[in-house]
């Protein structure tokens, strides 16, 4: 399909098909190029195309391309987006269940193409439409913090960037559990999937995975090409079972760098003592000093089960799910809560996608959300923003408040929130898209 959207400008949106788009020169490869000027990329091989393909057509993505019939003769031709855009649909867990979400990735504009209102018009069509499909929510990882406000997304849960040093004085104190090995290749991407899928059942704020992650994590592909990384290791826990219950994918950083360091690709555990494990696992590799991972928890119970919790090291924090309310009866009505209370929000939407005030009711952890006349006095304002960051609970009310997202016309409201809305574990999510 193609639409103007300005002068000289017009998107196309497609679904890879196999018999169109495998070619080194097809409407696919061409996408994939502008992506990759979009992030700095170099330009794919060839050969890899219908391996990336079928990656795409797995995953059910729909690609956005803008092309400019206006470009001069030495530039790429108009066959080249000057911007990409595109979607998906995978679950995200929200405590009662799991819920379909509309996740967006791959948003690039070419340099010379910003400020003419591109992804503007992208964004508030996609979302618009996403919401005329039924989704609840929208749902993207952010490479650049300041753009995705504009568009009513708010920063919904975090992870940590963390150092361990694993020399002599590391020790796991929990008892020991299961057994923990290595595996072969032929099996890795097989026991990742399934895994992944008892975490992501498990735990609030996990986004199902798209089919290159088992096997980036297994080493089936590496980071630059769909090819086999053989630097990567894969361990898998077994719990007293023999269940697999984790694992553990890593990359020794080489000899030239001090101290000397193992990184780990992916960590998965759909337990708390499969996780110890697979730490206490790390900790035993013969001549590695540190063990560097970017995706823990906030609330990370390793440190409190070492010996010596000076050994652990926060060098980080980064913000991972952004959520955009697109149905806000149908995406609050499907979250478990915190005890019971009722609370009537106004919300404020400058899309004009999700706004207006919602009585929200909950007995037991159970809710239930109605639409209500805009002339209810309600307890609590905030902005779509405001309330996809505290929908999963990873942000709290008070901090909203304080922060000017959300303002209380009740004095109960805040407290109110903070009690409905928390959580014993902060929402997790390690998926990014």
């Amino acid at each position: 399909m193609s639409y103007d959207t300005a002068p000289d400008l017009h998107t196309e949106i497609f679904t890879p098909a196999a018999d169109e788009d495998a070619t080194a020169d097809g409407r696919f490869t061409k996408w994939l190029d502008a992506e990759g000027i979009g992030f700095h990329e170099g330009t794919f091989d060839p050969e890899d195309i219908p391996t990336y393909l079928a990656a795409y057509r797995a995953d059910q993505r729909v690609l956005w391309g803008v092309h400019d019939r206006a470009q001069p003769a030495e530039a790429l031709g108009a066959d080249h987006p000057v911007a990409t855009y595109g979607t998906m649909v995978h679950s995200l867990n929200v405590g009662a269940g799991l819920v379909e979400a509309h996740q967006i990735t791959a948003v690039t504009v070419r340099s010379s193409h910003r400020r003419n209102g591109i992804l503007r018009s992208m964004m508030t069509r996609d979302l618009g439409e996403a919401a005329e499909r039924g989704l609840p929510l929208a749902i993207l990882t952010a490479s650049e913090a300041t753009i995705y406000g504009r568009f009513g997304f708010g920063c919904a849960t975090f992870t940590q960037s963390v150092e361990v040093d694993v020399r002599e004085r590391f020790e796991v104190t929990a008892p020991r559990t299961g057994t923990t090995t290595l595996v072969a290749r032929e099996h890795a991407v097989r026991l990742a999937q399934q895994i992944f899928d008892g975490f992501h059942a498990s735990t609030f704020g996990s986004v199902d995975r798209q089919y290159a992650y088992p096997r980036r994590a297994s080493g089936e592909w590496g980071r630059e090409r769909p090819i086999e990384d053989r630097n990567v290791r894969f361990a898998v826990h077994y719990d007293a079972t023999g269940t697999p219950a984790g694992y553990v994918s890593y990359r020794f950083a080489g000899w030239e760098t001090t101290p000397y360091t193992m990184k780990i690709v992916d960590l998965v555990a759909s337990t708390p003592s499969a996780y110890l494990e697979l730490w206490r696992y790390l900790g035993s590799l013969d001549l590695v000093q540190v063990v560097t991972w970017d995706g823990a928890r906030r609330d990370d119970a390793l440190p409190w089960s070492l010996r010596d919790r000076r050994c652990y090291s926060v060098k980080g924090t980064d913000d991972v799910l952004w959520v955009r309310m697109l149905d806000v009866p149908a995406a609050l009505g499907a979250r478990s809560y915190r005890g019971s209370g009722r609370i009537v929000l106004d919300v404020l939407d400058p899309l004009g996608i999700a706004g207006g005030s919602f009585v929200l009711t909950v007995v037991d952890g159970v809710a239930q959300v109605e639409h209500v006349d805009t002339a209810a006095a309600p307890d609590a304002t905030l902005t779509v923003n405001a309330l996809g960051s505290l929908y999963l609970g990873g942000v709290q009310a008070s901090a909203l408040a304080a922060a000017g997202a959300l303002t209380a016309h009740a004095d109960d409201a805040v407290d109110l929130l903070d009690t409905l809305f928390g959580l014993p574990q902060e929402p997790y999510c390690i998926t990014h898209f």
